[in-house]
């Protein structure tokens, strides 16, 4: 038998979901637009909620960069589909530099955001240490002929193509985004030519 308070109740479930999702989604729009760090009251404002009820979908801060991690996770997902390993090493490089470059220049802010509370959230380091082993895997994903990450050269490439390699030459060099590629690519694939010849 249906109650005449089940339609209510499904309707309360439907607005507080609703919220929690407009409170994150305002949260990314804040972090994009460069708020690197939003307060609670930005972020009702932004979400149309009222302050209380930021605080009571989100009691602690690692519910919701975890909640706003997932979106992103979403947004980024065919980046990381294993796509078909075929070209010649400078086309493989070229290749894995587009990739970093699209995905860097699409999850910036959202990094410096995370970064800002890194160093407080036991959870943003753990998906930090996460993303690294991540990257790291795709890196030798395309290039399979560093053998190993543990070879100089690997942490060498892996360091070249990382976020923050990115972020230096975006940033503190004020590249565009056409001549950070090309340093990137330049730079990996010289050291890639380096490698010892297979016999």
């Amino acid at each position: 038998m249906v109650t005449s308070s089940e339609p209510e109740t499904d309707g309360r479930i439907q607005r507080s979901e609703r919220s929690r999702e407009a409170i994150v989604r305002a949260m990314l729009n804040l972090i994009g637009a460069g708020n690197l760090s939003p307060t609670a009251q930005q972020a009702a404002a932004h979400a149309n909620v009222g302050v209380r009820t930021v605080f009571r979908h989100f009691s602690d801060m690692n519910t919701l960069f975890a909640t706003m991690h997932e979106r992103l996770e979403d947004e980024i997902e065919d980046l990381f589909v294993k796509q078909e390993q075929t070209g010649d090493l400078g086309t493989r490089v070229e290749k894995l530099v587009a990739r970093r470059i699209t995905l860097f220049e699409h999850i910036a802010p959202y990094e410096r955001s995370a970064a800002l509370h890194r160093p407080r959230s036991a959870f943003l380091q753990r998906l930090h240490e996460r993303s690294v082993r991540s990257l790291r895997r795709d890196l030798l994903f395309w290039l399979p002929e560093l053998g190993a990450a543990a070879s100089p050269t690997a942490q060498a490439i892996e360091m070249i193509l990382s976020f923050e390699a990115h972020q230096r030459l975006r940033i503190d060099q004020k590249l565009s985004v056409p001549r950070t590629q090309a340093a990137l690519h330049q730079s990996a694939h010289a050291l890639m030519k380096g490698l010892p010849r297979a016999n």
